[in-house]
């Protein structure tokens, strides 16, 4: 399987897989602005944590570009980019990151530009990493269960949970796969289905509704996602229908792992209480590729994230080792720069 690039920096653009029209059609959409960055992210021309991450570091550099001299329209512009999305905390690590590294180097445009391949490059050597340290879970001929898309699609390179279920594939271990459809965008039938096909890794698409069958069956060894945001105490903000699973999982002893770099982790927040939850367009769920499946006008509640305590979290597989029970206290170690 060649490497998947979801975010890429081509002749002075950056350079996304529309991941909007995807497994249909395999086409780039192209940006030289802030404000494209900012409609791709909103969009969701590109999603997930970590390549959101990477491709707000390129609208941190057009921002930069665009304002000039003027300091205060860069700010601007920044703070514009971090609210084009709420829950996954990449975004505005990212920018933040990207805005100290412009105040430190003068606001030098070259300077910032490569600092943005920086980020890129490390996102992949941390999801390479993580995914190595993630076999340490799996055992030969296990099938695992995964939930949205956590590929490379949704980072910068390799991919976190998928990541892991790839290097376990090239592993030899022999493992199988069921991917939750993830509705309402489909990210598992249309992205991880498509990256596992494409993987040659044997694997089922089932609807989320079928997880627990499975699961109560014994049908499940493990459970792998992602993490758009992870609070200080382990409270993990992932794709709606994670915290279901986890207490599925929970009841019938199935693990249940969040795989993702320590850029997902939110040091500042002590808890999942407060992590800002996105209620996307309610036609999302009332429509499919633009036919309606729901009564016109039928209210809708569709936040796209939800949150899974601690408790209910087997470990968290970071390029830094898993942090395991308590939560707490060794992901306080890893903001101190210890390995697990």
């Amino acid at each position: 399987m060649e490497d998947i690039k979801a975010v890429q920096f081509e002749n002075g653009r950056l350079k996304l897989i529309d991941q909007r029209i995807l497994p249909a059609r395999f086409e780039y959409w192209y940006t030289d602005t802030e404000e494209g960055v900012f409609e791709a992210i909103r969009t969701m021309i590109v999603r997930g944590a970590p390549a959101i991450g990477g491709a707000a570091a390129y609208g941190v550099y057009f921002a930069l570009r665009e304002s000039g001299n003027d300091a205060q329209a860069f700010i601007g512009r920044c703070r514009h980019l971090i609210s084009a999305r709420p829950t996954a905390v990449n975004l505005e690590w990212s920018v933040l990151r990207m805005m100290r590294k412009a105040e430190e180097c003068g606001y030098d445009p070259d300077t910032l530009l490569e600092e943005a391949h920086i980020i890129v490059r490390e996102d992949e050597e941390m999801n390479r990493k993580l995914s190595e340290i993630g076999l340490q879970v799996i055992r030969r001929g296990d099938t695992i269960l995964t939930h949205c898309n956590a590929g490379a699609l949704a980072t910068c390179g390799w991919g976190t949970a998928l990541g892991v279920i790839r290097s376990a594939h090239e592993s030899g271990l022999g493992i199988k796969v069921y991917a939750d459809e993830t509705r309402p965008r489909l990210q598992g039938a249309r992205l991880t289905a498509w990256e596992l096909k494409e993987a040659g890794i044997p694997a089922t698409l089932i609807p989320d509704s079928a997880a627990a069958t499975l699961i109560r069956d014994g049908k499940i060894d493990l459970i792998i996602l992602g993490a758009d945001r992870i609070s200080a105490d382990g409270d993990v903000a992932n794709k709606l229908g994670t915290f279901a699973l986890s207490v599925v999982a929970k009841a019938y002893g199935v693990p249940f792992y969040s795989a993702a770099p320590t850029s997902t982790i939110d040091f500042s927040m002590k808890d999942g209480k407060d992590i800002p939850i996105e209620e996307r367009d309610a036609d999302e769920v009332r429509m499919i590729e633009g036919v309606q499946i729901a009564p016109e006008g039928m209210p809708v509640y569709n936040p796209s994230f939800d949150v899974t305590p601690h408790e209910n979290v087997t470990g968290i597989i970071t390029e830094k080792g898993i942090i395991r029970p308590p939560f707490d206290k060794n992901i306080e170690r890893i903001r101190n720069g210890e390995n697990l």
